[in-house]
């Protein structure tokens, strides 16, 4: 399977850009957390960025954020499953719907108002978001509509309207002045922006993503989108970002909870003259292994910034039946409450581990069912449970694994060969706080 661990993948696989943004608006962050700021970035040809304030938050931070192609894009997108979709999610399915996933040159985005649950005038907002960006671009429906913030609250357009006016002139190739733009338009509850690169040879990707909280498949309650200069037939890239999000984005947790507006896009351009039209090309696995890599690594900046979150971990289910047994498995494990406050407390209860796993509704066998701690610092691994047996547990040793900000639990079912991975964090009483006040 491809996604592991991520220090583990190729560079020729996921080559991020180089870390370390020490800018004075995050230098109250933890040096880990800012570690994952890049400092620059090898982006697609032909696509600009941008991010600008206009005033929908209430702070003044940046809240509308445009990515435009000079040239028309083949385009797929993966949508939240809940029952309220938000206007902005309505409006870019009809938009890929009726252009036949082609002919899409950008992305709009504002922060601060989700335009969710918002009626028949939320739907008026975001297609007129959408007309704003047709008209800068000269092309009918050309753009695909994100929102993100509070819930049951209608766009302020006579704000967002110049902003999304604004943010067109303020577009940039350049990673400063353009692409850190539009990521830190994009957070609303996030402590970073969520932005990588990917260079590849023969062609590149970009991406950026939000998410801190609400965050549970199906989808992995966030925005995000990537973009690449390669040229993928609208079905095969369709097919590539199932399988990716499938993989990446549906495999993190942070609360369970799934929110109203997900959607998860990619735009290809054909800017580097690489073409994929044909899923017997070898070129299309490669193209789906890199972007399911790069999709990994995306999703794994959400779970790092979980709201109140001090651990991030991996938990890596093995033996499975399938690759869907595995994954409910893990995402079961993931999701629990007592699971996700034993970790924040440094509790090596791994028996709440098994008690969700029994209940997850994938086939146990019991007595195959083994658990490990695997160190982030690559020491000797701590096994817990072997085949159905308690280990003797060095407390002492448990508990100087549990201190790591990094950690990785293996749970092997014993039954196959199927393996799923799932990305999850602890459950910390900042967390409440955040979700308390989040209103005000």
């Amino acid at each position: 399977m491809l996604l592991t661990r991520l220090s583990s993948l190729p560079r020729s696989t996921v080559s991020t850009s180089q870390r370390f943004w020490y800018s004075t608006g995050y230098s109250h962050l933890s040096a880990r957390k800012q570690s994952f700021i890049p400092s620059s970035g090898h982006y697609p040809l032909g696509f600009r960025a941008s991010g600008v304030s206009c005033g929908i938050k209430k702070n003044g931070n940046k809240d509308v954020a445009l990515v435009v192609s000079d040239r028309p894009c083949t385009a797929a997108a993966v949508f939240t499953t809940n029952a309220f979709k938000a206007a902005p999610v309505l409006v870019s399915q009809q938009t890929l719907k009726d252009n036949g996933n082609n002919n899409i040159y950008g992305v709009v985005t504002n922060s601060g108002c989700a335009n969710a649950v918002t009626g028949q005038q939320g739907i008026v907002n975001a297609e007129r978001m959408r007309a704003v960006m047709d008209s800068l671009t000269g092309h009918p429906k050309s753009a695909l509509t994100m929102s993100t913030g509070v819930i049951g609250q209608q766009l302020q357009m006579d704000k967002l309207v110049p902003g999304i006016e604004q943010a067109y002139g303020a577009l940039s190739k350049e990673h400063g002045t353009g692409w850190m733009q539009a990521a830190e338009a994009y957070m609303t509850t996030d402590t970073f922006p969520k932005l990588i690169t990917g260079d590849f040879d023969d062609y590149r990707m970009a991406g950026i993503a939000k998410g801190a909280g609400m965050i549970h498949p199906n989808m992995a309650t966030l925005l995000g989108f990537m973009v690449t200069d390669a040229n993928v037939a609208p079905a095969l890239l369709q097919k590539a970002l199932t399988y990716a999000v499938d993989r990446s984005f549906n495999a993190i947790s942070i609360d369970g909870d799934m929110s109203t507006n997900d959607t998860i896009s990619v735009l290809a351009n054909g800017a580097s003259g690489v073409v994929i039209k044909d899923e017997s090309d070898p070129a299309y696995l490669l193209f789906r292994d890199r972007l399911t890599g790069f999709a990994a690594q995306l999703a794994q900046l959400v779970v790092r910034d979980g709201e109140g979150a001090t651990k991030f971990v991996t938990l890596h289910v093995k033996g499975g039946e399938s690759f869907e047994s595995a994954k409910k498995a893990a995402s079961h494990i993931s999701t629990s409450k007592l699971v996700k406050t034993a970790l924040y407390g440094q509790d090596a209860n791994w028996g709440r581990i098994c008690a969700s796993l029994g209940h997850s509704g994938v086939h146990v066998v019991p007595s195959k069912v083994s658990v490990t701690f695997v160190p982030s610092d690559k020491s000797t691994p701590l096994p817990l449970m072997i085949k159905g047996e308690p280990e003797v547990v060095d407390e002492a040793r448990a508990a100087e694994i549990l201190k790591m900000e990094d950690l990785w639990i293996e749970v092997d079912l014993g039954l196959g060969a199927s393996d799923a991975m799932f990305w999850t964090c602890d459950l910390s009483h900042e967390y409440v706080t955040i979700n308390a006040d989040y209103r005000s």
